[in-house]
């Protein structure tokens, strides 16, 4: 009779344990926290859609755009979880949508650097600014198509019943591939706005256009460049620490408290994009760094002339 009891009592208590079983996530997203960020990431998309239109920057689509549909299909599949947090589909998709999602948006800070070293003056920076951005967006490629590959790795064998580490270390590659990529962008960066900063260009005027510039730089740096670098600098920051954030979760496991601690994605994942597609939304090329094409153009072709 007594041993009847026990087994009643622990089938019961396995039973419960089963059913209060909250999924592949090991929480239940907030759906209210899912909703904030889905409507914050529609309207950047849609803005980004009209801004990149508007002022005729196509580079923005495959940049700012896609990591703003990406966002939107991650967060999309979270707020599914939250009213069914133990189905597998939903969580595969937000594994990779939210993992490759801000890796264009880095890409747009490489481009706008180019611009950047164009204007200012390329006698300052180590190499030309055209090799920057060939450089840094040939890395950007590379680790979003690490990430991708690591992201359907991960969710197939989540998907299957099996262990994910093996894609969870495909994605974590990607992503210190990321790191070390900004970590270079801003030490080249560094030394650029340095050496311009304290006029140390690495060598003399070569052309005309050159001389021009080392002309204009008793004239000080326009405020929209100014404004471009805070934004590109801040926007650089929050990507940062959001591959930060990605590098140590994946160092800790799919198992690990860190993955399973959603205030963490919601803060340092979520929030940071937010931060920095939003700041690309109020300083954006098509008000500060267009304008200083255009006139850069001009000069280019005047000196050529």
């Amino acid at each position: 009779m007594h041993a009847n009891l026990i087994s009643v009592a622990s089938s019961l208590l396995a039973r419960e344990t089963q059913n209060t079983s909250i999924g592949p996530y090991d929480y239940v997203p907030t759906r209210w926290v899912c909703i904030t960020f889905l409507t914050l990431f529609a309207i950047s998309t849609v803005a980004h859609i009209v801004q990149a239109t508007r002022f005729r920057i196509w580079w923005l689509f495959p940049t700012a755009v896609f990591c703003g549909v990406s966002e939107l299909v991650g967060w999309g599949a979270r707020l599914y979880s939250s009213g069914a947090p133990r189905d597998l589909i939903p969580f595969e998709i937000q594994i990779s949508a939210t993992i490759t999602g801000p890796t264009p948006l880095i890409a747009v800070n490489f481009i706008i650097l180019e611009f950047i070293i164009k204007t200012l003056g390329a006698r300052y920076s180590r190499l030309s600014p055209r090799m920057y951005m060939v450089l840094f967006l040939t890395s950007d490629v590379i680790s979003l198509s690490i990430q991708g590959a690591g992201g359907a790795i991960a969710g197939m064998a989540a998907g299957n019943g099996r262990d994910p580490t093996t894609g969870g270390n495909v994605m974590l590659a990607g992503i210190i591939i990321q790191m070390v990529a900004i970590t270079l962008f801003v030490i080249f960066t560094s030394e650029f706005l340095y050496r311009y900063a304290c006029d140390k260009p690495l060598k003399a005027p070569a052309n005309d256009l050159e001389r021009h510039q080392a002309l204009a730089y008793g004239l000080g740096m326009d405020k929209r460049m100014k404004l471009a670098l805070y934004a590109m600098g801040f926007s650089t920051i929050c990507l940062f620490v959001r591959a930060v954030y990605r590098t140590i979760e994946l160092t800790d496991g799919w198992s690990g408290r860190i993955i399973a601690t959603e205030l963490y994605f919601n803060v340092l994942d979520g929030g940071m994009v937010i931060l920095a597609i939003f700041t690309l939304n109020i300083f954006h090329p098509g008000y500060l760094i267009l304008p200083l094409q255009h006139r850069f153009h001009q000069v280019e072709s005047l000196t050529k002339a």
